[in-house]
Formats: C-alpha cells, sequence, structure tokens
C-alpha cells in the first residue's frame, strides 16, 4: 500500500471495525513520522510475580478451565478457548497490555485472555484462584464473560 492510500485505509478499516483505537493511534503516528513502541497483547509487559498455582502449560490450563466451566454448566470448548487464547496472549500467563484504551483508563488486560480486573471480578467463578494472573482462573473468568455476553467463548472470533 500506498503512503498516500493510508489515511483512506485506516478510516474505512476503522468504520467497518477492522482495526482497534490502538492501531490506529500506531497509524497516525507513522504518518506523523513518529516511532511508535505500543506493544501488543502477546508481547506485553510481564507483570509482577503472579502466583500460578495450577501449575503446568497452555493444554493442561484449558482441560482444567473445562472440567471447571462444564461442572458449572458454562458452555465453552477446547478450540473456541484455544483460539481467543493464543489471539490475546499467546499463551503467556503474565501478559499484560499497557497500552489499550482500558491502559488508558487505568485498568490493564491481563494474563491468559487479556481480562481486565472488573470482568474478572464479576464473572470470576467459585472454586478457582483470585488471583487474575492464574491461568485456570482466568480463562474460566473469561469463558464465563463470554457465555454470559455472547452465548459461548466459541463464539468469539475477535477482541472481546
Amino acid at each position: 500500500m500506498q503512503i498516500t492510500a493510508m489515511p483512506t485505509k485506516f478510516a474505512r478499516m476503522t468504520r467497518t471495525k477492522k482495526i482497534s483505537l490502538g492501531m490506529v493511534a500506531a497509524g497516525a503516528a507513522v504518518m506523523a513520522g513518529t516511532v511508535v513502541s505500543a506493544p501488543a497483547a502477546s508481547a506485553a509487559t510481564p507483570a509482577p510475580a503472579p502466583a500460578q498455582s495450577s501449575g503446568g502449560n497452555v493444554d493442561s490450563w484449558i482441560k482444567q478451565s473445562l472440567e471447571i466451566l462444564h461442572k458449572q454448566g458454562i458452555p465453552a470448548t477446547y478450540e473456541g478457548i484455544h483460539k481467543n487464547l493464543m489471539r490475546e496472549s499467546s499463551g503467556n500467563p503474565n501478559a499484560i497490555n499497557n497500552w489499550d484504551s482500558n491502559a488508558m483508563k487505568g485498568i490493564p488486560s491481563k494474563g491468559l485472555m487479556q481480562v481486565i480486573d472488573p470482568t474478572f471480578k464479576t464473572y470470576h467463578v467459585a472454586g478457582t484462584s483470585q488471583n487474575i494472573y492464574d491461568p485456570v482462573a482466568n480463562i474460566t473468568a473469561s469463558a464465563n464473560y463470554a457465555a454470559h455476553r455472547y452465548g459461548s467463548i466459541d463464539n468469539v472470533n475477535s477482541a472481546y
């Protein structure tokens, strides 16, 4: 794409909601000739020493979460969780987004599923850690939120 076409392309993409405000800001900064250093959530700054009582890896965290979700009657599949988790944090349980609109309000998205504190607290599922960085608690609260808002985490195909 030519540089002269970028403003038109950004305008069209924001009207159709194909990009985030962070991407628009980054594009504007590039157009202005500045260097942009806003990291993506997958390259987010690690949080200070979060507890990870569940241990394991992405596969085991998803399976543990699914067990809890299914006991609570909350719909979710491995595939639905995995696609959202990888898009949001690339599997980094310590991911924190310090640059988007939530971060600008003082409530950055955190953990594997990039949840903000108020959403985590509201949709926390009993029996999981109260620590937003705990992988199983983060996945489970996120899937619970998605079930309430979209019917299931499986119906979420972009940032939520």
